[in-house]
């Protein structure tokens, strides 16, 4: 499902227009993004709980050429799926 189709389900589910709808999914990935950012949590019950990770900088390979390359520190989003959602997919 992408973006397009995923606006077009939440305005059929909440009864809205896809405009409205856009606005909606749009400023949840907004919020979302700006908590992420400042370095907060984002939980929403019974779905799941979104997070920022660092991870180390670490050594790799080059998998064309075979040589050793440094990969530097970084920060990563991390989602971890609510007990209900995980429920609901099994």
């Amino acid at each position: 499902m992408n973006k397009t189709e995923f606006i077009g389900a939440v305005a059929a589910q909440a009864g809205l227009t896809k405009v409205d709808a856009k606005k909606a999914v749009d400023a949840a990935v907004v919020t979302i993004t700006k908590a992420l950012k400042e370095g907060d949590k984002v939980a929403i019950l019974g779905f799941g709980t979104f997070s920022v990770a660092e991870r180390a900088a670490r050594k790799g390979h080059n998998p064309a050429t075979g040589k050793e390359i440094n990969i530097s520190a970084k920060k990563v989003a991390k989602f971890k799926a609510g007990a209900e959602l995980a429920a609901e997919i099994v």
